[in-house]
């Protein structure tokens, strides 16, 4: 069975806007590798995780910051189709 891509956000912090982005990004990039993305407005402030399948792979708080889609593509991919080439976003 295909992971799915979990993006929990604060609600309060106005983070929906930058979720969907994410989550577009991730769906047009994992077409074929993933079931889904679903968005969990979170019950805890300031919170941002994003999780494959009950796998986290970022959290905020931790990381101190968001990450850049380039990364985060990187680190779905790590997970979800290792040896998937993601093109310019592979390359430095």
């Amino acid at each position: 069975m295909k992971p799915t891509i979990t993006i929990e956000y604060c609600p309060k912090c106005g983070w929906m806007l930058r979720s969907t982005y994410m989550a577009q990004e991730l769906l047009t990039t994992f077409t074929d590798e993933i079931r889904g993305v679903t968005l969990i407005p979170s019950e805890i402030g300031g919170s941002f995780l994003i999780s494959v399948d009950d796998t986290l792979v970022f959290d905020r708080k931790d990381e101190k910051r968001f990450p850049e889609i380039k990364e985060l593509k990187q680190l779905i991919r790590d997970h979800v189709s290792p040896d998937k080439d993601l093109g310019h976003s592979d390359r430095k």
